[in-house]
């Protein structure tokens, strides 16, 4: 059974794929109407012409000949009749008429002694009679014409074709000059209409095959075209999901080999192209994270030494010189603030080198905000609107360093109260941290997520470095969410983070590779307008 249904399985994938290989906007469906229309053009015009031709040249050979024989006997046998012939002298000569080679029925027509009309028809008077001739050919007969140079004979032979009950004749008279009967021939021409009927046939049935035969070598012309651009479509689309060594296969000096060749060409230099900046991209991410291990040795130091100065700061015994004071807060400041900037920056490096890795615990979202407000000193500035209970799969580290930044960011920029509400939609939490600042400019929101973007040149260094929200996004990407930026219509900015509540299907994506230090500081909280 179950091979029965792989089977038909098999069957409708091949006819869905043959059906979407000839859909009307398929490039070989295209091929393939356009020569069976030339093709059928062509074969309807032949046909058409040669079934015209064939049919003028039937029908005249026949009329003429049958029309010379009547002639002819008109003239050998009517002609002998006596100018006022008897009935019984009309029937016997049209029927001598008719035994004719070319077998046709005649009606002669004249006047008596006593000048009545008398009739003689080779089938019998119940034959063929007066009535079966078209009367405008009667009327022609009949008509008397100028003798003249040009017109030597006052009666003419007149022909006309007819069809009576399907059946095609061809009808003829003539008046014999000098007095005489008029004699009226008819003639069957059903057997000529048969043979030309068979010729229809037969140049239909051609037709056919002529269509046959132009969509067979349609099929295999458009197979021959579209081959390598089907094999161009699949390349390009190798292309675009990074497989930069992906070439083509020329063959020939057509136009088709020369779009390989380009493309070959450009995916080359596209290859080319991304390794260079690849490799500089790397270099670039080397010198960084060089860089910042090589600052944490003297910085250590420093920060040992800026924190002994900050506790002679802040002893009673007054033991700094009032003069430089300001000074030493200067340093304290900048060391802080330098020692924030190289812990970002690893962290950033760590995040574009993909070594940052997850480490997933299960947390309470209300006892994890308040932990972070609460290792900071922010209880009175911050309003928390969460239920306890709200459980999620995360990385608390990472979770604390996007509430950390977000917060600090609307405390520092907006100003306080910051509202951070919580909320559950579907199978993500949404946390919002909205302040209620002047807001952020428009020109400045599609950036305030950009590495080291400052809404104004002019702010102090002190202010950060602009790592903080680029940090914060991150940390919220590599858990499979996303931060938003808006400005709140009563007033504000609103930052709003989602994150799935249970991350532990990105933990095969994101192992361990150690915890690599802690990732920035909540003061380096990013940029936004004042």
């Amino acid at each position: 059974m179950t091979d029965v249904q792989g089977g038909f399985r098999g069957w409708a994938a091949d006819r869905r794929g043959a059906m979407s290989r000839l859909r009307f906007t398929s490039l070989r469906l295209r091929l393939v109407v356009v020569f069976g229309l030339v093709a059928l053009t062509a074969a309807v015009s032949a046909s058409g012409i040669a079934y015209w031709l064939n049919r003028e040249a039937v029908l005249t050979r026949t009329q003429d000949a049958v029309l010379r024989d009547f002639q002819q006997e008109m003239q050998n046998r009517a002609g002998a009749l006596p100018v006022h012939p008897t009935q019984d002298e009309l029937q016997r000569t049209a029927g001598q008429m008719a035994n004719s080679s070319q077998r046709f029925s005649v009606l002669l027509v004249g006047d008596d002694t006593d000048g009545r009309t008398v009739y003689g028809s080779s089938d019998g008077l119940s034959a063929f009679a007066l009535d079966d001739v078209p009367t405008s050919l009667r009327k022609a007969v009949d008509k008397r014409q100028k003798v003249t140079d040009s017109n030597k004979s006052a009666y003419h032979l007149y022909w006309q074709r007819v069809v009576d009950h399907g059946t095609p004749y061809l009808v003829a008279g003539t008046r014999l000059i000098g007095g005489g009967p008029t004699g009226y021939m008819m003639k069957s021409l059903e057997p000529e209409a048969k043979d030309l009927n068979s010729l229809a046939w037969s140049l239909g049935i051609a037709t056919g095959l002529a269509l046959i035969g132009s969509a067979l070598l349609a099929q295999a012309a458009a197979t021959t075209v579209l081959k390598p651009v089907h094999r161009l479509g699949v390349a390009a689309r190798r292309l675009g999901e990074g497989k930069l060594d992906t070439r083509l296969r020329v063959s020939g000096t057509d136009e088709l080999a020369d779009l390989s060749r380009t493309f070959n060409d450009a995916a080359e230099a596209l290859e080319k192209r991304v390794d260079d900046m690849a490799a500089r991209d790397d270099a670039s991410r080397r010198f960084v994270a060089d860089m910042s291990h090589e600052l944490r040795t003297p910085l250590t130091a420093i920060t040992a030494v800026t924190e002994i100065l900050e506790e002679e700061l802040e002893a009673e015994s007054g033991s700094v010189d009032p003069m430089i004071e300001p000074a030493v807060r200067l340093v304290v400041s900048e060391t802080r603030r330098l020692n924030d900037l190289v812990e970002n920056l690893m962290e950033v490096t760590r995040f574009d080198a993909g070594t940052a890795r997850l480490v997933l615990d299960d947390v309470d979202i209300a006892d994890q905000i308040t932990a972070c407000i609460d290792a900071r000193a922010w209880l009175d500035a911050v309003d928390l609107d969460a239920e306890r209970g709200i459980h999620a799969r995360l990385d608390p580290r990472r979770l604390d360093v996007i509430l950390a930044n977000l917060i600090g960011n609307a405390l520092k920029h907006g100003g306080s109260p910051v509202r951070v509400s919580v909320r559950i939609e579907g199978e993500d939490l949404v946390v919002a941290v909205r302040d209620h600042g002047p807001g952020i400019p428009e020109d400045v929101l599609p950036h305030v997520f950009d590495r080291f973007y400052k809404a104004s040149a002019s702010r102090p260094r002190s202010e950060g470095s602009g790592l903080g929200l680029s940090i914060a996004t991150e940390n919220a990407r590599i858990h499979g969410g996303s931060i938003t930026a808006a400005n709140s219509p009563e007033g504000g900015a609103v930052f709003t983070f989602r994150l799935p509540r249970d991350a532990s299907r990105l933990t095969e994506e994101s192992k361990d590779a150690g915890d690599a230090g802690d990732a920035g500081d909540a003061g380096d909280a990013g940029e936004k307008s004042a």
